[in-house]
């Protein structure tokens, strides 16, 4: 296998952890985001989206960091990052999404350099923004989390959740947010960078990190 990827972004990250937790083995692919690789013609030929990251599998080329995810627990079940109860399945795929779909989009790295070239925000108010989203996000998350704690974000193992959540409270404390509002999140993460596969993935230690 062989994965495209940009040290600072998270859903890369989130693919890197899950490999991690699978003991999956790959070629790890560099692609600068903030250098403009990802418009290059040398990556256009590989990914239509020209996003990362970019799984290679054989034939297969999948691109969305949670469809990456779900389609390693499947080829590869154990250990499995989705529990097999339907209603638990469910359960934490929401979770996951509330960060992937409802945090994440709104300071991905595209947004923020639209806000700034293109809407003329200064950089204190891109700031805000980005603050404001991930802060209020954090905060949803947590609230579901001290529903039914855990010693990881939805049981006794790290999956999908914690694949998804340890990127973002990285991303939260790169933008200085505001976390101590938020104690089931940081109790999670906390638990998770214990792990050798959310440790030795993070960002500082990949091949591509300045």
């Amino acid at each position: 296998m062989e994965l495209f990827n940009y040290y600072r972004s998270s859903a890369s990250y989130r693919v890197r952890i899950g490999l991690a937790l699978k003991g999956l083995d790959y070629t790890y692919r560099p692609v600068h985001l903030a250098k403009g690789e990802q418009h290059g013609e040398s990556y256009a030929a590989v990914s239509a989206t020209r996003l990362v990251p970019l799984l290679v599998d054989g034939e297969l080329r999948l691109h969305q960091s949670l469809a990456i995810l779900e389609y390693l627990d499947e080829t590869h079940p154990e250990p499995p990052l989705l529990p097999r109860d339907p209603a638990e399945r469910a359960r934490v795929r929401a979770l996951a999404m509330d960060i992937a779909c409802e945090i994440h989009p709104l300071n991905n790295t595209r947004v923020l350099r639209f806000l700034v070239k293109d809407l003329g925000l200064s950089d204190e108010d891109k700031l805000r923004w980005y603050r404001h989203w991930v802060e209020s996000g954090l905060a949803t998350l947590d609230a579901q989390l001290a529903q039914a704690p855990a010693r990881y974000a939805c049981g006794d193992l790290p999956g999908l959740v914690d694949c998804v959540l340890v990127p973002q409270v990285f991303n939260a404390q790169r933008f200085d947010c505001r976390l101590d509002h938020v104690p089931q999140v940081m109790r999670v993460f906390d638990a998770c960078m214990a792990l050798p596969a959310f440790d030795k993935t993070q960002p500082k230690y990949c091949p591509d990190a300045e």
